[in-house]
């Protein structure tokens, strides 16, 4: 099926106005870096997501699942195929006692507030996380000693064919930065979690402790997918590029920031092209220095 065929076919499904073609995808990152998508689609419910994959699916087009981009980064040459972005109706939200039930679109920052105003304990480290839920599951997104997989009840996921199948925590198979949704290429629909009954003045206060954390060691007023690389076992990946002499190191617009060597950022006009080749540096130098392999945590896509 050719990419004019395959468009008319999504603006069915989804609506003509939620339909993009060459859509610059520095558009929809945190880095703000990126080329075009042959085809973006912005998805607002369950059923058009089914129905969007199992079209792709039977068109054997190549589909890329993205929230919020805050953990990606695209290739200048863009990307083949369609990217799905999950939108609106993927935010729902209701909570039945210490039971909550998600749709993963809803942002990490606004479901960690609905828990605060519900008196609701244990997505406190995910206040300042960027992401959206579907993302922050898929990579077991964690901070200052909490991870996802530790409010997880059961995951509702869809293949990239629109079949739906659902895991509790234990068959996410929930490691480091990762789950069998990032692993299989499965498409979270929403989470149940379940967390526990704590006074608000606790929650509140544990949130602004780990944001105020965040203001004076993250750059987050610079362009970013967040933290650039995995921690490796038995160290810290910032220690290890810091010690490496490369804070401050610069390939074109993108640079190993000052504040915390753990984030490559962007000066505004970096391609993706010098954020790759200054992730290689850095792994290159690390590597002569320490003896250490480091891992990308960021997720790069599109065409080489």
């Amino acid at each position: 099926m050719d990419n004019n065929m395959l468009y008319e076919d999504i603006c069915k499904i989804a609506g003509r106005d939620c339909v993009l073609i060459d859509e610059p995808m520095k558009n929809h990152t945190s880095f703000k870096i990126g080329g075009p998508a042959d085809i973006l689609v912005r998805i607002s419910s369950e059923e058009a997501l089914r129905e969007i994959l199992k079209l792709t699916g039977k068109a054997d087009a190549k589909t890329h699942i993205i929230g919020n981009g805050s953990n990606l980064l695209v290739r200048d040459k863009g990307i083949r195929g369609v990217v799905v972005k999950i939108n609106g109706g993927f935010e729902a939200v209701s909570i039945s006692g210490c039971s909550v039930q998600a749709y993963a679109g809803v942002l990490l920052s606004r479901l960690s507030n609905i828990m605060l105003e519900n008196g609701l304990s244990g997505l406190e480290f995910a206040s300042g996380i960027p992401g959206t839920l579907g993302g922050a599951l898929a990579m077991n997104a964690g901070a200052y000693g909490g991870e996802m997989k530790d409010v997880v009840r059961r995951v509702h996921l869809l293949d990239l064919e629109g079949n739906s199948t659902v895991l509790d925590n234990e068959h996410m198979e929930f490691a480091y930065r990762s789950s069998i949704a990032a692993k299989k290429g499965l498409v979270v629909v929403k989470a149940e979690l379940e967390l526990k009954r704590a006074e608000g003045d606790d929650i509140r206060a544990l949130m602004q402790d780990y944001t105020g954390r965040r203001v004076a060691k993250q750059p987050l007023s610079a362009p970013s997918a967040g933290s650039t690389f995995k921690r490796p076992q038995g160290y810290f990946a910032a220690q290890l590029i810091d010690e490496a002499g490369l804070k401050g190191f610069s390939i074109g617009g993108a640079r190993v920031s000052e504040k915390h060597a753990g984030f490559v950022i962007s000066d505004g006009t970096a391609t993706a092209d010098d954020v790759i080749k200054l992730i290689e540096a850095v792994k290159s130098r690390v590597f002569e220095k320490h003896g250490v392999r480091l891992e990308e945590e960021v997720r790069i896509i599109g065409e080489e």
